[in-house]
């Protein structure tokens, strides 16, 4: 074999192997990735099913009911559009409050119920997942669209 011909299997061999290390990197890296959806996400359908994923919104105020005994917690989130249950069996977060932010990581089971694998509660009062925060302001402007709609009457006919 010539020395151009052996330089050009030297440098095949080596984009295969590099071709290969990347795809084991995404390979592994896809069981890693956690997706981020709001409560109104969810309900519409555009969240993986069978998989884990993160959630995220505010606690329904008056919605956190726990059993007897004393780790199983079902609680309501809101994106302020649309509210998502949430099981979750476990120690909640000290942080964790009705009408405060709150990640929830877990997987949606039958009859739209969040099983939650992990509770992550909002560090202080200032902070907002950023994904939460564009949500929020999204799910409010549906809102504001369909209250506006709905109060506009017909005018009067004379």
């Amino acid at each position: 074999m010539k020395p151009r011909q052996r330089k050009f299997v030297y440098i095949i061999l080596a984009l295969v192997a590099l071709g290969t290390a990347i795809g084991l990197v995404l390979y592994a890296l896809n069981d890693n990735i956690s997706l981020y959806f709001t409560p109104t996400q969810v309900l519409n359908k555009e969240a993986p099913q069978g998989r884990g994923f993160r959630m995220g919104g505010l606690v329904v105020v008056d919605s956190v009911k726990r059993q007897s005994d004393g780790l199983t917690v079902h609680f309501s989130i809101t994106d302020t559009a649309k509210s998502m249950p949430v099981v979750y069996k476990g120690f909640l977060p000290d942080l964790f409050k009705e009408g405060k932010g709150v990640v929830v990581h877990g997987k949606l089971e039958a009859g739209n119920v969040f099983r939650a694998d992990e509770v992550l509660a909002k560090h202080d009062e200032n902070y907002i997942a950023p994904e939460a925060a564009y949500a929020m302001k999204q799910a409010a402007k549906g809102q504001s669209a369909v209250n506006a709609a709905s109060s506009v009457s017909a005018p009067a006919i004379k």
